[in-house]
């Protein structure tokens, strides 16, 4: 792709190391950002760098948060002895906008993923175990998704909570085997909260 600008040229590069955005759709970024006024350029850049330098990881669960509690954990009416436990922000979101589930999260920023150099001491594992030792908790639901990793992150925390009295469930698998949760739909999503069933019981399919 030959450029005009060097200028041009290191805008599209930097726009292209976003994920899905190939060179041609980050031209096209680009040139659309090229015709807009310099002030809403400087707003977007400047809700960029204040995102990037000013948002907090919420100091329960992990969740990103404009302040050390997020919204939820600050929430007064959620049944904070509920807790979902899930890999990202994304299914935080996904999760919430189904409005089925009044507990809280725990984000684990991830899956136990060897090929990919992740393990447990890099996830947010030992601040959910630690939170289950207190007695903080009286029921997790598994809501990582239905792929190897997943499944793989949600035996090695069971294993490190089985001698525990909490109840142990898993979102039910009308997430198809496989699916990523952020791409399901609401319903589904919702029903599968609702719908969970023990965690002991999703282990005799594999």
């Amino acid at each position: 792709m030959e450029f005009s600008s060097k200028l041009l040229e290191k805008a599209v590069a930097e726009i292209a190391q976003l994920p899905g955005i190939g060179k041609r759709t980050a031209l096209r970024l680009a040139l659309h950002l090229l015709k807009q006024p310099k002030e809403q350029i400087g707003f977007l850049t400047q809700s960029l760098l204040d995102m990037r330098n000013d948002i907090k990881y919420c100091i329960s669960c992990h969740n990103i948060s404009d302040t050390d509690t997020c919204e939820i954990c600050a929430n007064i009416n959620r049944n904070h002895q509920l807790v979902c436990v899930v890999e990202d922000i994304r299914d935080v979101m996904a999760i919430e906008n189904t409005g089925q589930f009044r507990g809280v999260y725990h984000v684990l920023g991830g899956k136990i993923s060897p090929i990919d150099g992740v393990g447990p001491s890099q996830l947010k594992i030992a601040s959910l175990v630690s939170k289950v030792n207190q007695g903080a908790i009286s029921e997790i639901i598994f809501a990582l998704s239905s792929t190897m990793e997943g499944d793989t992150t949600n035996f090695f925390i069971y294993r490190q909570i089985a001698e525990t009295n909490i109840i142990v469930s898993t979102i039910a698998r009308g997430i198809a085997v496989g699916d990523e949760l952020e791409y399901a739909d609401e319903v589904t999503l919702g029903r599968s909260i609702l719908q969970r069933v023990p965690f002991e019981k999703s282990l005799k399919s594999y």
